[in-house]
């Protein structure tokens, strides 16, 4: 690991945020100099960021802790286009409307993560359709245009992977790598913001506005990226068998995001220790270090740090209280998953393994009987082996629900509608 002189880069060196860095060095010594500003731009494809997001806020996080200056850019202006980055086909185009909602549902959970404010160390929110919507197609072109050349731009993975794979990009999209180097620029201008992050996926896109503002600005400007993340098995960061792992609780519930965290692979708890939770580094290196069964001990430390850091204390309380109460106690409560299925669904019975499958428990039926083949489903706590078993209304208990577990890991309670 490399020592540096700066707060900010030690921190993310340790907990291994660090992939890619434009000129360390130079910018390490800016940072030890005095406090320092930089962003991460986030589009509004969705009314909520992801799990997969997670890193680039920890990003903003740590920046401001260790002293300096966080900028989120909201992508009002870029979404309008879509990131071609790594993407076989052209983003749906949203309108106006659209991309204003999403941004609405987006910006509340920087609240938990940053303190904003008109101090110096202070985060800001800034949307940068405020000047790419300015520019006259000409002038834009005229400006910045002549700072890139089509040879380099076809080298770029966000280009050049595309065309290998023979999937058409538009030429609106071949436009985005420079509205985002122009944020940069802009950004640098209006508020002496020296430093872009983001995914190593977005490496060439940064670089592109790192180059931009030290031309045209004749300014420092740096770029860093953080490692592409994988869980141990190989799987997307932020994605379930539901679908993604969203940060809003309209849109995922602080119990189900708790559990996310609580079925972390063993060989990645300590890696997400450090990464997704503000735990000194000794007491991370305590838990990583737990073996057999007190691992699960991690992971609930784990889970309650992430979840308290994205819905606050008081949520992963009930989160952690819920899933001990259902999985160790065997007591059902209202805060547990629960999918509405059709009265009369019920009334003439549905194969177990299809049940699973529609409330999310497994991916597809083939997988859901092979499950149960091996007592890994049960209806209300009871192991059926059987996946072609039908589950009806006479299997519903006391409270009027029943509950379907996939191991120790996952419940879910099916109510008659």
């Amino acid at each position: 690991m490399t020592t540096f002189k700066s707060d900010f880069l030690n921190v993310l060196s340790e907990r291994g945020f660090i992939h890619q860095c434009t000129d360390a060095e130079a910018l390490d010594t800016l940072a030890s100099a005095g406090p320092i500003t930089g962003y991460i731009g986030y589009d509004a494809t969705a009314s909520s960021l992801h799990a997969g997001h997670l890193v680039q806020i920890m990003m903003l996080y740590w920046l401001q802790k260790t002293g300096n200056k966080p900028i989120v850019l909201m992508g009002g202006g870029t979404t309008k286009v879509g990131d071609p980055t790594f993407k076989d086909t052209q983003r749906p185009l949203l309108t106006d409307e659209q991309i204003q909602s999403n941004m609405d549902g987006i910006k509340s959970v920087f609240t938990n993560f940053l303190t904003f404010g008109a101090a110096e160390t202070d985060a800001i929110m800034v949307n940068n359709n405020d000047w790419l919507s300015g520019f006259g197609y000409i002038e834009f072109l005229r400006n910045f245009g002549t700072h890139f050349t089509i040879n380099r731009m076809l080298t770029f993975d966000s280009v050049k992977l595309r065309l290998e794979r023979e999937q058409p990009m538009t030429f609106l999209e071949f436009n985005y790598m420079l509205m985002q180097a122009v944020d940069f620029r802009e950004l640098n201008s209006k508020y002496d913001c020296v430093l872009q992050m983001g995914g190593s996926d977005q490496w060439g896109n940064i670089i592109n506005g790192v180059e931009l503002t030290r031309r045209i600005n004749n300014k420092a400007a740096f770029g860093l990226t953080t490692p592409l993340l994988t869980t141990s098995s190989g799987a997307k960061m932020g994605k379930t068998l539901g679908g993604a792992v969203w940060l809003n609780a309209d849109a995922l519930s602080p119990y189900d995001y708790w559990q996310y965290w609580r079925n972390t692979e063993d060989a990645d708890v300590g890696r997400f220790l450090r990464l997704f939770t503000a735990l000194p580094m000794a007491e991370v290196a305590r838990l990583e270090a737990l073996q057999g069964a007190e691992i699960n001990e991690a992971k609930k430390i784990l889970a309650d740090e992430a979840t308290r850091m994205v819905h606050g204390q008081e949520a992963a309380a009930i989160a952690r209280d819920t899933a001990q109460k259902a999985f160790e106690q065997g007591v059902l409560s209202a805060d547990l998953p629960t999918v509405q299925i059709e009265d009369a669904v019920l009334a003439e019975g549905i194969m177990l393994a299809a049940l699973a499958t529609r409330i999310g428990l497994t991916a597809s039926n083939g997988e859901a009987r092979r499950l149960a083949q091996g007592g890994g489903l049960r209806v209300n706590d009871v192991a059926i082996t059987d996946g072609n078993q039908l589950i009806t209304k006479a299997d519903l208990n006391t409270d009027g629900v029943i509950k379907v577990s996939q191991g120790k890991k996952k419940i879910v309670l099916v109510r008659p509608v």
